[in-house]
């Protein structure tokens, strides 16, 4: 199993900056991909940033150039910077993991954190 812990939301004005951080424990080797997801309220899910095992990024349009994925301090921290943050930023963002499970793949669940920006 993977069990992932998410912090670093919060409240902040528009043009700031967070920073969320997620910590994978358990069977980490195993690990395909991690990634970010947000929902607002009302709205459907939606795929944010991801990371491959072998150290490939991608964004979503909506956040291309402002959010990224550094390199963590250690390789089971995961970690998304935002930047030049929009109300429209708003959202529950969740932390995700694939991993293999027996024929097929599994995704893991952070439990969410709550991003709020203020115009």
């Amino acid at each position: 199993q993977v069990q992932l812990v998410e912090s670093g939301g919060g409240l902040v004005q528009a043009g700031g900056s967070l920073r969320l951080s997620c910590v994978a424990s358990g069977s980490i080797f195993s690990i395909h991909a991690m990634g970010w997801y947000r929902q607002a309220p009302g709205k459907q899910r939606e795929w944010v940033a991801r990371i491959t095992a072998g150290g490939t990024t991608d964004y979503a349009d909506s956040v291309r150039g402002r959010f990224t994925i550094p390199r963590g301090n250690a390789k089971n921290t995961m970690y998304l910077q935002m930047n030049s943050l929009k109300p429209e930023d708003t959202a529950v963002y969740y932390c995700n993991a694939r991993a293999p499970y027996e024929r097929d793949e599994r995704d893991y669940w952070g439990q969410g954190t709550q991003v709020t920006v203020s115009s």
